[in-house]
This record gives C-alpha cells, structure tokens and sequence, in this order.
C-alpha cells in the first residue's frame, strides 16, 4: 500500500502544481545544455589565441595598431623597444623600400670614387649611376634583412620574415644617414667620417639586435648571432666605404 501512496504522492505532483515533473526533467538538461554551450564559446577564442602564439601570451602589447610611417621612423630610433614590440607582426614594405631608395640616391656622394665619378659625369650620365648605386643599395639590404631573418629562424626565432626584412631595412638606412650626410661634404675618407661610421655602425648593431630579439623571441646572445653576417656585410661595404 506504501507503494500507491508513492505514486500518489508523484501523482499528487502532477496533479496539484502541474510543474514539478516539468522541471524536474527540464532542470538538468537545461542546466547542462546552456552550460556546455557557453563552455565551448568561451574555448573557442582561447584556443584560437592560442593557436595564435602561446610564446607571445606574456609580452605586454606586440599586438597593436599598424604605426603611421613617421610614427614608425621616429619610433625606430628614439623608442625602439616599444616599436619593434608593435610593429612585429606587421610588413612596411612601403616605408622600408622608399627610405632606402631615398638613402641609395644619396649614398653614392658619400662614397670618394663614386662621387667624384658622379660629380665629372655629364647628367644624363650620372642619373643612372645614382640609380643604379640606389638600386643596388636596396636590393643588398634586402638580400641582407632576409639572411638575419632565417639565422634567426634556425636559432629558435619564431617571427615573420616581413617585419624582420622591413626592419633591418629601415635600420641599415636610418642609422647610417649622419655619416651619409657628412661624408657627402667632408668625404668618406675624412677621420672624423671614419669616428661617425664606427659609432653609428655600433648603433645598427645594438638595434639589429633589439630588433630580432623583440621580432623572433629570442634572448640577446641569438640575436646577436643572427645579425652577426649584416652586421660584418654593413660594415665592410658601407662603413668602410669599400661598395
């Protein structure tokens, strides 16, 4: 007899509210529905960031809006820990080509021969030497950005070539510009010329360096290591004046 008041206590239930046994299914499925749901939309991005680049969670904001080109040639010289952090995932094939093109047309005055073979010639025949010089300018740099990029990929570095190119573009021209300018009055063989490319060679140096560390994730020692051939070919052809 236990048993019908059992039944007539859960029929009691469906008899009196009318609810109960509604919820009573309804309660865990709609519980565990939603909150599946919502478990899946909340992995989503996460995995999503992660797949991104689980190495670049800590750093506090590589990830930011693209710099403006004079935002970007400022930022290059007067704050470049901060640049190179936000311009890391980002190509600048504009501004990068188009500076060092600018300091190719320039650079053939800071070289003794080349200059004095420019100034000697006619117009019509120093036009193309200048560009020819500036052609050539830009293309080595090039060449060059893209042999740090892959050293740094081969000692563990994990960014883009694009940046990693761009940069070391716009590095080689804007720290050699003092020099350019003076030696294009004093000569590139005058002593004080010589003082100016060592220093501003050693400044390309330590930019090369912050730059691929901050580019590639890698400690300064590897990214040392990756400029090392830029840095020896800039040294060589540009400081030298041996180009």
């Amino acid at each position: 007899h236990g048993e019908p008041e059992y039944f007539g206590d859960g029929g009691y239930g469906q008899g009196g509210p009318g609810g109960h046994p509604q919820q009573a299914p309804y309660d865990p499925y709609a519980a565990n529905n939603p909150g599946h749901t919502q478990a899946f939309t909340v992995d989503d991005p996460y995995n999503q960031g992660d797949t991104y680049r689980a190495g670049s969670a800590p750093a506090p904001g590589p990830v930011g809006p693209r710099l403006h080109w004079k935002d970007l040639l400022k930022g290059v010289i007067l704050a470049p820990n901060q640049t190179f952090l936000q311009m890391r995932d980002y190509a600048m094939w504009a501004p990068a080509l188009i500076v060092t093109f600018l300091y190719g047309l320039l650079a053939v005055f800071g070289f003794d021969g080349a200059r004095e073979e420019a100034i000697n010639a006619t117009l019509s025949n120093a036009i193309p030497i200048v560009l020819t010089t500036a052609v050539a300018l830009v293309l080595s740099a090039f060449v060059l950005g893209v042999v740090t990029h892959t050293l740094a990929r081969q000692l563990g570095g994990d960014g883009a070539w694009q940046p990693t190119v761009g940069l070391s573009m716009l590095i080689m021209s804007l720290t050699d510009a003092p020099r350019l300018v003076v030696a294009m009055f004093a000569g590139g063989d005058a002593p004080f010329v010589q003082i100016l490319g060592w220093a501003t060679w050693v400044a390309a140096g330590a930019l090369l360096t912050l730059m691929v560390g901050r580019s590639h994730d890698l400690p300064w020692p590897k990214a040392l290591g990756a400029s090392a051939i830029q840095l020896i070919a800039l040294l060589s052809i540009v400081k030298l004046g041996t180009f």
